[in-house]
């Protein structure tokens, strides 16, 4: 009877995005369907065939990620937006952005507790360590690995910095006229010139 529930429950997550909670908690899905339901419904821009994902992996900005084939995930963090904006904003009175993709591609692995930066490319034929603090792309058939903390440069700087990569952005007449940290009234336009900066101008949506 379990076993026949388990099944259902698969079929409604996988096949038509119902009663997902259930099937993750209780139907003990394989890394390899997790993957499945992610690519289906949980918000990724997409995921390739023969792709696992473990359950614990953390995407806090899932539309801007793509995974390619036979990857694997283990429990790491994928971070699409850098959270210090607006502390940065309210502090120097300035209007930042910084978001960026994150693209996994074909044949690469990345570690448990790898945390994996905005705007960052990794591979193909890849791996990233466990641990690994992944700030600028991962040349393809590389294996990296954590390293040392350092001192990088002034507060003041990181602002000066953030504020002329934001006004790169194609979006930025956006940020500009963006009230408080999320605007309903420019989130999903926003959502839409990013996604087709990332991923080309025909990218569909991810569904939510």
């Amino acid at each position: 009877m379990i076993k026949i529930l388990r099944r259902v429950l698969r079929h409604l997550a996988l096949e038509h995005g119902l009663l997902a909670g259930l099937w993750l908690r209780f139907g003990k899905p394989s890394n390899h369907d997790n993957a499945l339901y992610l690519g289906r419904w949980g918000g990724l821009h997409s995921v390739g065939r023969n792709t696992t994902i473990t359950k614990g992996a953390v995407f806090t900005d899932p539309s801007y990620v793509r995974i390619g084939h036979n990857c694997g995930i283990s429990e790491a963090t994928f971070i699409g937006h850098d959270g210090s904006i607006r502390v940065l904003n309210n502090a120097y009175g300035v209007r930042l952005d910084a978001v960026g993709k994150i693209d996994v591609r074909d044949n690469s692995f990345i570690g448990y507790g790898a945390i994996i930066m905005p705007g960052v490319t990794i591979g193909p034929n890849s791996v990233v360590g466990a641990g690994a603090v992944v700030t600028k792309d991962v040349p393809p058939n590389t294996v990296v690995g954590a390293g040392p903390t350092r001192t990088l440069m002034s507060t003041e700087e990181l602002v000066q910095r953030k504020l002329t990569k934001a006004r790169s952005y194609p979006w930025y007449p956006l940020i500009e006229q963006r009230v408080g940290d999320f605007d309903p009234r420019l989130e999903p336009e926003l959502l839409r010139q990013r996604v087709a900066s990332f991923y080309g101008p025909d990218a569909a949506l991810p569904v939510r």
